[in-house]
């Protein structure tokens, strides 16, 4: 999947269907002149059903969907014939989905598993027909109930991914080439910041055909959680993954601040994300000897509150390592 081709935020105004409305007819035939109310009930107006599905990973499909509208339901006739129900609209939507009110902001719902429906503006109810208004003291009701109206809104769909492994880092820290090394994920990958404009998915294939699924987002930055770079419109994507994989570069000037300036940026924006496990993956250690990184480690020992291990991805070192722990702490 492209950079492109990733749509994580849609904005569009739904609407059900109306009620259809009841029949007051009376039963008339040849012979029978003054027959009693036979009118059916009005059918009902169509749902606005969001449904999870697994094969997507993007709103790319809905980018250019504004306007949803279900089918309105019929009226109802003679002889107690009910009217037809509205036709439903069924939106399908990625794993994550997040449904917020436009206008208030507020989440109404959210669609995290396949195949799960969930109706997002209910169809109007059709309106009772005469038949249902007889009684002894009036045979004859020339009267029915209206349908009732539809229901509209405007919603906004936002996509948080959901990923086993979430990666963690400064820009050009080395997190888009250790996506591409153990998924079959094709990320662009330059020696510039912020070669990663839009999160990237990866399926990293683990011992007897297991798999967990790994996200790259965008490089944070000091401050995303106010706004500054593309941190903050993407840390959403954080918030849905079991485990934080922070990588820092072995040729940091200060691994332990690194670590504390983007644990700090988490925090800031949801203070829930410290509660994840974390653990640390020093990238491009291919450039340290043997001595250095024997004394790198000796200093990290003290600093770092939680796990760290070292990897390349380039020269292809301590990623089965990695896998294994990950895998670990996955299950």
């Amino acid at each position: 999947m492209t950079e492109g081709n990733f749509v994580d935020y849609v904005k569009m105004y739904v609407s059900s269907g109306k009620g259809g409305r009841g029949s007051a007819h009376l039963h008339r035939e040849k012979y029978i002149t003054k027959g009693g109310p036979d009118g059916g009930d009005g059918g009902r107006g169509g749902h606005i059903i969001l449904r999870g599905n697994a094969n997507l990973w993007t709103l790319l499909h809905l980018k250019y969907k504004k306007h949803l509208r279900a089918g309105h339901g019929e009226n109802g006739g003679k002889s107690r014939s009910f009217g037809a129900d509205g036709e439903d609209f069924y939106l399908d939507v990625p794993l994550g989905t997040v449904i917020r009110d436009t206008e208030t902001n507020e989440i109404i719902l959210e669609i995290t598993e396949n195949g799960e429906e969930r109706i997002i503006a209910e169809g109007g109810k059709g309106g009772l027909g005469n038949w249902h208004f007889r009684s002894s003291t009036n045979q004859t009701p020339r009267y029915a109930q209206p349908g009732l109206p539809m229901e509209e809104k405007y919603i906004t769909l936002e996509l948080k991914v959901l990923a086993d492994v979430g990666l963690v880092g400064f820009p050009n820290a080395g997190k888009s080439t250790l996506l591409s090394v153990v998924t079959s994920a094709k990320p662009k990958i330059a020696d510039y910041e912020f070669t990663t404009l839009k999160p990237n998915l990866g399926i990293v294939k683990y011992r007897d055909f297991q798999t967990f699924v790994m996200a790259d987002i965008p490089g944070i930055i000091e401050g995303a959680a106010e706004g500054k770079g593309l941190g903050h419109y993407f840390l959403r994507h954080i918030e849905r993954n079991s485990i934080l994989l922070f990588m820092i570069p072995a040729d940091a000037e200060d691994i332990r601040k690194q670590y504390d300036i983007l644990l700090d940026e988490l925090r800031r924006y949801n203070p829930e994300m410290l509660d994840k496990d974390r653990i640390i993956a020093i990238s491009k250690s291919d450039m340290l000897d043997d001595e250095l990184q024997a004394e790198l480690k000796v200093e990290l020992d003290n600093e770092l509150p939680i796990p760290y291990l070292f990897i390349s991805s380039v020269a292809q070192k301590g990623i089965t390592e990695l896998k294994d722990v990950l895998w670990k702490m996955l299950n």
